[in-house]
């Protein structure tokens, strides 16, 4: 499926800035895009001054130019190809959403039609990809499951690795999205001893999901349109979120010319670091270490403590220096299960005791640090029965459709070159090796 996306405005010549060192002189360029910060084009800054730039952690650095997701972080706005995240998880599909990121546009009717056929007609996978999870100990987990399967598909479908062929890299990008539940699913299934349940063509994506996860050969699983409603939005909003550290990881790695399989094992193993996809696992560690409403207190105080290394986990990020606009949608979502539910679960009630207790406190309110989209995705999960360490996984599944249109997006860029950052380097200068 060939699809052309929208046309824009390419980056505008904004200016000039001027730099002088060791009585040499150049100029760099100051570039604009559609919305946020303007770049200074610092391309020519090693060939005109001998110079390069110190930025760790690359975070005022643009690495690239893209026209899929936009961040505004002091006024807390996502758009997925401008479109309002509020939106799109509210009267959108994920699958719909899935569409619009890879292709640009928002699909037809019979485009959603053939894009859903074709997401179902993909989902299962190759009988002897059953036979990796057999590789596997019983207690590993689902990531590392994940990680060596995703990369292990281009030994089955060996169509998609075809990375100069515009069609092979469309045909990549749908079994990754098509498959990534399947595999997570049948990750958890592994570890519990059950066997695998296979999709089905009349459920939804988010429908099917859960029916790999929790179906039984004894018990059914009965569709709740409220979980699999929450699902949608859950994967809704963790689809992509500009140059983070795992998308960063599958440009970078498709910048080798690597096929799509390898670069997205890549982000996965990228998102597995406790600092990225592991957040809302690490809420529900933080509620199990303060284990009651009586120790909310105390466990705030510490918080506070300059010199202590407690933190508040699901509370304020990095981007967002507001709020985080996703929060709202995943509270809502939050507050839609627990109902549903009408059940009493101490950890969920410990949660919504300590949102309530840190959204009154002027220490958190002054520095703006609230509720972010792990603390309520995090308690979600744990509301419908799904494990912690399952958590990480649901967000690889998410974040798949990111990064194949990213990967897609980074393919297509005609100034696309293999990644090669630089370094200050600080260690001994040149010394000889005497005989010894």
């Amino acid at each position: 499926m060939t699809q052309t996306t929208p046309s824009f405005t390419p980056p505008q010549d904004e200016g000039a800035v001027k730099i002088s060192y060791k009585g040499k002189s150049s100029t760099f360029p100051v570039l604009t895009g559609t919305s946020g910060n303007n770049v200074i084009d610092i391309r020519n800054l090693q060939k005109d001054l001998d110079l390069f730039t110190f930025d760790p952690g690359l975070g005022t650095t643009a690495s690239c130019e893209s026209k899929i997701t936009f961040i505004d972080g002091d006024k807390g706005v996502l758009l997925y190809r401008g479109y309002p995240i509020t939106q799109l998880a509210e009267h959108s599909s994920f699958p719909e959403v899935a569409y619009l990121l890879l292709y640009g546009n928002l699909p037809t009717r019979h485009e959603y039609k053939v894009f859903v056929d074709r997401l179902e007609e993909k989902s299962l996978l190759h009988e002897q990809i059953r036979n990796f999870f057999n590789g596997f100990r019983r207690d590993a987990h689902p990531m590392s499951i994940l990680c060596g399967t995703v990369a292990g598909l281009s030994a089955f479908y060996p169509e998609g690795t075809d990375t100069s062929n515009e069609e092979s890299r469309d045909i990549a990008a749908v079994h990754l999205i098509a498959k990534i539940p399947t595999i997570a699913a049948w990750a958890y299934k592994y570890s519990r001893g059950e066997p695998f349940v296979y999709p089905r063509a009349d459920y939804s994506y988010s429908e099917n999901f859960l029916n790999m996860l929790f179906a039984r050969p004894d018990t059914p699983y009965q569709i709740n349109p409220i979980f699999s409603k929450a699902m949608d939005r859950i994967l809704i909003l963790h689809a992509d979120h500009e140059q983070n550290a795992s998308t960063s990881t599958v440009r970078l790695t498709g910048s080798t010319g690597a096929h799509p399989f390898a670069c997205i094992a890549a982000g996965i193993a990228a998102l597995w670091g406790p600092a990225h996809g592991g957040a809302n696992e690490a809420v529900l560690k933080m509620l199990h270490t303060i284990g009651s409403k009586e120790n909310i207190p105390d466990y705030i105080a510490q918080v506070k403590d300059k010199n202590s290394d407690v933190r508040l986990m699901g509370f304020g990020h990095r981007v967002y220096k507001n709020f985080d606009p996703r929060a709202k949608i995943m509270k809502k979502t939050c507050d839609e299960v627990l109902n549903e539910l009408g059940e009493q679960d101490p950890l969920l009630e410990l949660a919504m005791e300590l949102e309530k207790y840190a959204l009154q406190d002027d220490y958190f309110v002054q520095r703006k640090l609230y509720p972010n989209v792990d603390f309520y995705s995090g308690i979600i999960f744990k509301a419908m029965g799904i494990p912690e360490s399952m958590f990480t996984a649901l967000f690889a599944v998410a974040r798949t459709v990111g990064w194949v249109s990213q990967w897609k997006e980074a393919f297509n860029d005609p100034l696309r070159r293999i990644y090669r950052p630089r370094q200050l380097y600080t260690g001994p200068g040149e010394r000889d090796l005497w005989p010894r």
